[in-house]
Formats: C-alpha cells, structure tokens, sequence
C-alpha cells in the first residue's frame, strides 16, 4: 500500500505554531555559551529553543517515549560544529533544523544529519524561530528518502536541499502516514564510512580543534570529517579543544581529583567502597578504594558499570564491572560486557558473557606505560548510549 501526502496537504496546510515561554529564552541563552565563536553560540541558542520548544509537544501529543538523540548531553558537541537536533522516538528519528528566515525557500539538511549512518533520521523537520515573537514555526518536513530522490546537493556547503514546496506542511500528516501506512520507506541505506586510526584521529584533533578554523566539516573530506564526527569520544575531544578545556576523560585524574564536572553530564560519578587487607604487622586495615561509577538504562532496568583501580594505581591494571542497579536482581544471561581500543578494535580477553545470570559480569586489563584509551561497550545497547574515550 502507498501512502499519498500530498492529497492531504492540499487541505491540511496549517503550520505548526508553538509558544517559546520568556523564561526559556533566558535559560537557554546562559546554556548556549560555551562555544567557539559568537555564531556557534547563537546556532546553539535556536537549537536549544526549537529543540526544547518541540520536543514537550511530541511528547504531550504523540510519542511519550520522544527524547534527544544521539543524547541531551552531546548536543553541545554536534552544535560547535553542525547545525540540527536529532530527537528518536520508538525505532524512528527526526532531525530539527532551525533558521531565523522569515521567508523558507528551501530546507537544508547538513550531510552529516543524512549520511553518517549513526545519525541518519527517518525525517527532516524545517523550524523556524521567531525570537520577536516569541515561537517557533513548523514550516513543513520530509523523509530521508524523498530528500534524497527529490532533492540535490550543494557540495559547497555540503548540504541537501528541497524546495519549501515540497514540504508537507502540515506535520500531523507524518504521525497519520505512520498509522495508515507503516511500512512506508522513509529511509535509505546509508553506506558505512570508513575507520580512522587513533594516529589519523589525533591529526585531525591537532588540525580542526584549533578554534580559529571557522568551518572544520568543510575542511577535510566529508568520509575523513563523518568517520571523525559519528565517533562520539572523538567528537568530545573535538569541542572541548575547540574551548581550550583541559582533558576530561583521564581516569586517573578522576581517581586523584574526583571525576570531572563534564564527564559528570554524561553520568558518571564516584562512590568509596572499604575493602579490608592485610597489614604489614598482621593487622586489618580498611582502605578507601576509589571507584567510579556510570548508570545506565537497558531495556528498562538500571544497572551499574563500576570502574576502580585493583591495587595501587601506579600498577595500572583496572576492573570493569557491570551490577544489576538492584541489589537484589542478577545480570540476565546473554549479556556482554566489552572493551575496545580508542579505535574500537578488540584484543586478546577484551570480553565477557554471562551464560546464566550473574551477580556481576567484570573484565580486568593491564595497561602499559604509556596513555591508552578504552571504550566500554555492552550488549544490549544501554539507553543514550555513544562511545566514550576514558583514557589511563
């Protein structure tokens, strides 16, 4: 069965008009700040409104379980460097993308929205943010099909545009299309890219964290610049060189100083566990062992990655534990807890399953000297999930 929207855009032509509350505009100022230029803050600022704006009225209105993807907490460093908000609902995605035009020819979707696979969106939705006024304006959306067949691409700003008047204006349609019709294609396949060295990696860090490079998507060729981007620690690092931050991932540094405030967004934080051992006279002494700790979401229940140094630091071996949040409930089986290097490949014991429930599924690796990066991955996926460096 084929859906047709365009009989009902005929008669279904009302835009989407949502009130910004003043007190938001405020709030979403002081939290678009922290950026490279003036014009990241303000690109910031409109996503932050629209996405803030519309993500309650999806919400009230038709996906209750609609949140940020890839996460609320990554936004900044998508903003630094790309405009558009990702929101995930169910299996699908939308993708907002802001602009201050009174007058919308044509949308724009910046390719990183449409062929990085991780951040590829069901659909594309052009938002216009009136501040005078005080809301925004839903002009019309698309699919990531019809984008690409109805479309062309402008490689000067690496962007793919439509018409205005090929927009369905009316966005009940989309929720309508997908009651009536829910096979309907809306998305293509998205061709891998390619994988990055940690050494090629840390070129473009060096080259493009440099803040005096204005435009850094267009500054290198988009498979390099996608393959960079869709690896969330990299793209961390990215923005926080772009601010002139001091690392923030360093677990050491965690252990010695407490975990630092941005890792503290992405959800870690740090709990003392007393453990008892052997005195040099025969005496039991307890020892404050620093662990840290992420919380997640799978498939509904909450549970504990733990991460703490076995001995003493400088012998630089680490456990990776995984609890179930509830002390009194066990890791299910067919659960696996994995690390990988910096670029994500395995090595020799980087994993575990639990072949029948377990109190706790953990891995132990010894480093060497010199810095190394690790990145945890479990299966299933955690809610938010994106790939985090914690680099020893």
């Amino acid at each position: 069965m084929t859906f047709n929207q365009s009989t009902l855009t005929l008669t279904n032509s009302t835009d989407l008009w949502l009130e910004i509350p003043e007190t938001e505009q405020t709030k979403a100022w002081e939290q678009s700040q922290a950026f490279s230029s003036s014009n990241r803050r303000w690109i910031a600022y409109l996503n932050r409104l629209s996405l803030n704006t519309f993500l309650p009225w999806v919400r009230d209105e038709y996906a209750p379980d609609a949140t940020a993807f890839p996460k609320a907490a990554a936004n900044p460093s998508i903003w630094e460097v790309v405009n558009g908000t990702g929101i995930s609902f169910g299996t699908s995605r939308m993708v907002l993308i802001p602009t201050e035009a009174v007058d919308l020819d044509e949308l724009r979707v910046p390719q990183e929205w449409v062929d990085i696979p991780s951040w590829s969106a069901d659909y594309y939705v052009a938002v216009q943010v009136n501040l005078e006024e005080g809301c925004i304006r839903v002009s019309g959306y698309t699919t990531q099909a019809q984008l690409k067949n109805m479309g062309t691409y402008d490689a000067g700003d690496r962007a793919y545009c439509l018409d205005a008047e090929n927009l369905i204006s009316n966005l009940n349609i989309l929720w309508m299309a997908r009651q009536i019709c829910p096979e309907e294609v809306t998305r293509t396949e998205t061709a891998p890219l390619p994988t990055l060295s940690v050494t090629q990696a840390e070129n473009l860090l060096k080259r493009l964290g440099n803040s005096a490079l204005i435009l850094p998507r267009l500054a290198v060729p988009f498979q390099t610049w996608g393959a960079l981007l869709e690896h969330g620690g990299w793209r961390q690092r990215l923005y926080e060189q772009r601010q002139g931050m001091q690392p923030q991932w360093s677990i050491r540094e965690w252990v010695q100083g407490g975990v630092s405030d941005f890792a503290q967004k992405f959800g870690w934080g740090s709990i003392e566990l007393q453990s008892s051992f052997q005195g040099s006279r025969g005496s039991v002494q307890e020892a404050e062992l620093p662990t840290m700790v992420r919380r997640l979401t799978i498939d509904g229940q909450g549970y504990e990655l733990r991460l703490q140094p076995k001995g003493n630091i400088e012998n630089n071996i680490w456990r990776f534990e995984l609890r179930n949040g509830n002390r009194d409930e066990r890791i299910p089986s067919g659960f696996i807890l994995k690390l990988l290097t910096e670029d994500l490949q395995p090595f020799d014991g980087n994993q575990v399953k639990a072949t029948t429930p377990k109190e706790r599924l953990y891995i132990e690796v010894a480093l060497g000297e010199s810095r190394e990066g690790l990145v945890w991955q479990i299966e299933p996926t955690p809610e938010d999930y994106e790939s985090e460096i914690l680099y020893f």
